[in-house]
């Protein structure tokens, strides 16, 4: 049982976690935002002894699938097929303790989806409208929002796309772009008439506003408690559950041919379809008993869906209950930047993986402990880093290590009879306090104090083993050497329960080492961590290191990465300068370009940008400085060059040199100079043009 009296009349926990659209993989954004805090939440109830499902899985359907089909020219079930697989392990590898993980291109959830909308078809839910729609002519199709890019009328960025601008952030409508053009064929969109089908939020106005805006006040978090008035306040709108598109759950009735369900009423029906592969003939009672609590984890842009959209469809039905927190977090930044899966500016989960192997709950724990709770927060290598060697190695890692050690060492691996004076009893006593303050953060989905109070936890048996001094001890006072071993041993046992929804990893190899049984017995296990658990003579494993430092090549070949995909992002989006105002002709015959050979160049004394030339012009020499001196390290490395000049320009004074011409040259997008140089060798002082 869990300690929040509020949960005691649930005898059961449906537990979500956002679908991630199966286009590409997930990054560390979506761990810290959605998926470990659910992960931990899941984890714990389990521990209290809880009934519990953990309900994930990929969204095969809307359009950026297919987006990246055509992109790819593969079609959109290769796509998913591929993408949910590097998802389901990568998820898999970090200890997501799904129950289930499935897909919305099964059977069964397509089944489920169909048949719930045609419920509401035939209950008269829905009403039927008749809009006008972007269209691609020579595609022949209607044109979903991501189908269409323009120019942001509020930023100009000019790849902006029909529902929003990645440059600027801001949400659009396909009709705000200025030049629309379709991704299809390039061409610009028509507008012509359509029919869709729509959920009319205006009539569960009154009712979402009670359920939301006063029975869930107080116990909703701030940031979706606020989006949900927001949008309840400006008043509610019908909203599409239908698009014209090829790839989705097809709409189940007559004369909706080439229309699917739009991934937004679809997607969140794969919690319900899922749980019914899980349970089988047993799913309702996980979705329509008041006994069962149901808590959505979600990032705060899915939050209108889960608070009102999908509740509206659940209502709508009749015969569900409705979720009792949807607790969404913010979003996390990388290093200062918002992550962008489009500039590839991310910490993929299946590459970390891969580059830093054993270090699942490294992550874990960093992502916990920077958690977009309450605001927007940021995730650096350097940070993670700190996190490793200063928190886990040096507090928890560190104590753990030297009770085993010692243990081996004084007591031969096994755990000491003990004498408790009152300082034990005192830190046993304030050790049996910490499973409830965990317990109780995490059901108030406080997760980054429950992770805080965890390693208090491993602070408290740091201290006390430092102050209590067992090596000291063991000659003069062996008994109290076997009192301080015991009382750590006892806390090195409590953590072993109470760190495993953070570090589930870390849990196991701890338990092992200790011997700790996890099984049986009619006390759930979290509250057993308020208990002494090894008994006089317990055998201990030989220890290992549970954490180890990692170095600054690990964290500088990281950084390296995201330095590589910044420069890239830049030589992508680099344009050339806008061409200057038009000039007649004459005007350009009146310059006198010339080649000419460089005999000396050196840097102009006092003077960091400048270089100064002497110049073979073929007509005596003449002297030229040039703002070009932080390109070249060793300017004589330019003697012998020719180089391409303007010859006829008047004489200027730079830092006391007189220079008698100009030196053309140009910037490359990477930063790179190019100085204007003939094919061949050609006379001095010959003209150009």
């Amino acid at each position: 049982m869990t300690y929040s009296e509020s949960d005691s009349k649930y005898k059961r926990y449906t537990i979500t976690s956002a679908l991630p659209y199966a286009n590409g993989p997930v990054h560390i954004g979506h761990l810290a935002g959605v998926y470990v805090p659910a992960d931990i939440y899941a984890r714990y109830l389990r521990l209290c002894g809880e009934d519990v499902i953990f309900i994930g899985g990929s969204d095969e359907h809307g359009v950026p699938i297919t987006i990246k089909a055509r992109k790819e020219g593969v079609s959109p079930q290769q796509v998913v097929d591929r993408y949910h697989e590097i998802i389901r392990s990568s998820f898999e590898q970090l200890g997501i303790s799904f129950d289930i993980y499935s897909r919305t291109s099964s059977a069964e959830h397509h089944r489920t989806a169909a048949d719930y909308f045609k419920k509401l078809y035939d209950k008269g839910v829905f009403v039927k409208r008749s809009s006008k729609q972007y269209y691609d002519e020579e595609a022949g199709q209607f044109l979903a929002d991501r189908y269409i890019t323009g120019t942001c009328p509020h930023c100009g960025n000019e790849h902006a796309y029909g529902d929003q601008c990645e440059a600027c952030g801001t949400s659009l409508a396909a009709t705000d772009l200025i030049n629309p053009h379709s991704t299809l064929s390039g061409n610009p969109p028509v507008m012509r008439e359509t029919e869709h089908w729509y959920l009319p939020l205006d009539r569960d106005q009154e009712w979402l506003s009670r359920w939301i805006l006063e029975e869930h006040k107080s116990d909703w978090k701030v940031n979706v408690y606020g989006q949900c008035k927001s949008w309840i306040d400006a008043g509610l709108q019908p909203r599409a559950v239908t698009r014209d598109l090829d790839w989705g759950v097809k709409v189940p009735i007559e004369g909706a041919d080439g229309k699917v369900l739009y991934v937004w009423f679809n997607a969140p029906i794969g919690y319900i379809s899922f749980t019914k592969q899980l349970k089988g003939a047993d799913w309702e009672q996980w979705w329509k008993a008041d006994d069962t609590k149901l808590v959505h984890f979600i990032g705060k842009d899915n939050i209108v869906f889960h608070c009102i959209i999908f509740p509206a469809m659940l209502k709508a039905d009749g015969s569900y209950i409705l979720p009792a927190n949807v607790p969404a977090n913010e979003f996390l930044n990388l290093e200062g930047n918002k992550i962008s899966t489009s500039r590839n500016w991310a910490v993929w989960l299946h590459e970390y993986l891969q580059e830093l192997p054993g270090k699942q709950d490294v992550l874990r724990y960093t992502l916990c402990a920077n958690a977009p709770e309450t605001k927007d927060n940021d995730f650096t290598w350097k940070d993670f880093q700190l996190k490793n060697n200063s928190e886990l190695v040096a507090i928890l890692g560190n104590f753990v290590n030297r009770t085993l050690v010692l243990t081996h060492k004084f007591f031969g691996g096994k755990v000491p009879e003990a004498e408790l004076d009152e300082r034990d009893a005192a830190t046993l006593k304030e050790m049996a306090g910490y499973p409830e303050r965990i317990g109780r953060a995490i059901e108030r989905y406080t997760f980054r104090e429950a992770l805080s109070e965890m390693m208090n936890l491993a602070r408290l048996g740091n201290r006390y083993l430092t102050e209590t001094e067992p090596w000291k001890q063991i000659k003069q006072q062996p008994d109290r050497a076997a009192a301080s071993l015991y009382v750590s041993l006892q806390v090195c046992a409590s953590l072993a329960i109470v760190c495993e929804p953070f570090l589930p990893f870390t849990a196991s190899k701890l338990s092992a080492m200790i011997g700790l049984d996890k099984q049986g017995g009619d006390t759930p296990l979290w509250r057993k961590a308020a208990e002494c658990l090894l008994p006089a003579g317990h055998a201990i494993q030989t220890p290992e290191l549970l954490f180890e430092q990692i170095a600054d090549e690990t964290i500088a070949a990281q950084v390296a990465k995201l330095e590589a995909a910044k420069q890239a992002n830049e030589a992508a989006a680099w344009k050339p300068a806008p061409v200057k105002h038009d000039i007649v002709f004459d005007d350009f015959t009146k310059l006198d370009l010339r080649v000419g050979t460089v005999l000396e160049c050196s840097r102009v004394p006092k003077a960091d940008k400048l270089l100064l030339f002497r110049i073979d012009d073929g007509m005596g020499g003449r002297t030229i400085v040039s703002g070009i001196a932080k390109y070249y390290t060793d300017p004589s490395q330019l003697v012998g060059r020719q180089v391409c000049f303007i010859a006829n320009l008047p004489p200027r004074k730079l830092k006391g040199v007189e220079s008698q011409g100009m030196i053309l040259s140009a910037e490359d997008k990477d930063g790179r100079l190019v100085l204007l140089t003939p094919d061949s060798l050609v006379a001095q002082g010959v003209n150009i043009g």
